[in-house]
């Protein structure tokens, strides 16, 4: 008896020994501050992600970073050093990612960025080495646009937009592509992102009287250059970006927002998509499960690129595993190197084909033109 019970408390040990270490992932959100509209869905889509990563148990340790780059640097300082989480999901927009990239890189950290400046992979050296970011890059928007401007026969244009490095990023990849085009620029006004009125900002745009006027603002805050633009009587096309894409952009907009067009995530339309769209089927799928728990029309592509980061994670994990366990730095490093490795993988916006040098591995494929008819996002083919 007493052997067997010694036999029996080896075998326990053994298995205790052979469970299944925890993967941790931090993950730093925009849960409060100009960038929430956004954050929520991100932080609502870890809610509905399975409990495993690559078949592993995850635990997912979510931060608020309040929109601040000084909140985002110390969360994520308390991420790599106290948590010692083996990633970071996050942050939510590009002043905040831009932040949190040089905490996450120093400590040999991989980070999957959430915003969609292209400033938070390039060039990928030094602390972008360990970055990654979902979006598509600028160039990949700016076609739509500009294809779009073209075919209209527009041939100038302004911009209105955040005084911020998402601003910056954007209005300086859309003036390579005007420049290449032929299309001129007449105006370039900026706001912060918290201002309360562009009424200064529309009037200088109005008084150039550009073909076209690019929004380069996201959440709710991008609604107020095309309010404003309505209430003086701007009867040129508006052209936004991705960054607006969510039901409270719908909400504070109202009727102004009619006839504006954007490029975006094929998410956001995903059942109007054609049954030969790559990225439909997935896409939907994501949708069930966050709308089966959030609400009929509660989508948010920003919730998508979570849900993203997650399908690349699951299918890098277990490369990662075969070279170490979690929580040490080889692991870290094997986890970076396996996402670097990932070929045609269909997410719910685009289908993304990594290497060392290409940290976001997104084509045309992850975005379709929309346009805001009556508070709803319509696909245009």
């Amino acid at each position: 008896m007493a052997a067997a019970a010694a036999a029996l408390g080896l075998a326990s040990l053994g298995a205790r020994a052979q469970a299944p270490a925890t993967i941790k992932v931090g993950v730093l959100l925009s849960l409060s501050g100009p960038g929430a509209s956004l954050g929520i869905p991100e932080k609502n889509t870890i809610e509905v992600l399975p409990p495993t990563l690559g078949g592993q148990p995850v635990r997912y340790i979510v931060l608020d970073d309040a929109t601040d780059t000084v909140g985002a640097t110390k969360h994520a300082r308390r991420l790599v050093e106290e948590d010692k989480v083996d990633l970071i999901i996050g942050p939510t927009v590009t002043p905040t990612s831009l932040a949190a990239l040089e905490v996450a890189g120093a400590a040999q950290t991989p980070m999957i960025s959430l915003a969609g400046s292209g400033a938070i992979v390039l060039p990928p050296e030094g602390a972008r080495r360990w970055a990654f970011k979902l979006a598509p890059n600028e160039p990949t928007m700016g076609a739509y646009i500009f294809d779009h401007l073209q075919a209209a026969q527009r041939k100038t244009l302004a911009y209105i937009g955040f005084n911020t490095a998402f601003g910056d990023s954007f209005i300086k990849e859309m003036n390579k592509i005007a420049a290449e085009r032929g299309i001129k620029v007449l105006a370039d006004e900026r706001y912060a992102p918290n201002d309360i009125t562009v009424a200064a900002q529309v009037l200088k745009v109005s008084a150039a009287n550009p073909d076209a006027v690019i929004i380069a603002a996201s959440g709710t805050a991008g609604a107020l250059p095309v309010i404003e633009l309505k209430k003086r009587g701007y009867k040129g096309q508006i052209y936004l970006q991705q960054g607006i894409a969510n039901a409270d952009f719908l909400r504070v907009g109202g009727r102004d927002l009619d006839g504006c067009l954007f490029p975006v995530s094929p998410v956001l339309v995903a059942e109007q998509l054609p049954a030969s769209n790559p990225v439909r089927a997935v896409a939907l799928d994501y949708l069930a499960r966050y709308e089966g728990k959030f609400g009929s029309g509660s989508r948010s592509l920003f919730g998508a690129t979570a849900w993203d980061a997650y399908v690349l994670l699951d299918k890098a994990v277990p490369k990662a595993l075969a070279k170490a366990a979690p929580g040490t730095p080889e692991f870290r490093t094997a986890l970076r190197d396996a996402l670097e490795q990932s070929r045609d993988v269909v997410g719910a916006q685009g289908v993304f084909s990594l290497s060392e040098r290409d940290h976001n591995g997104t084509d045309r494929r992850a975005q379709v033109l929309v346009r805001i008819e009556s508070g709803k996002w319509v696909y245009l083919p």
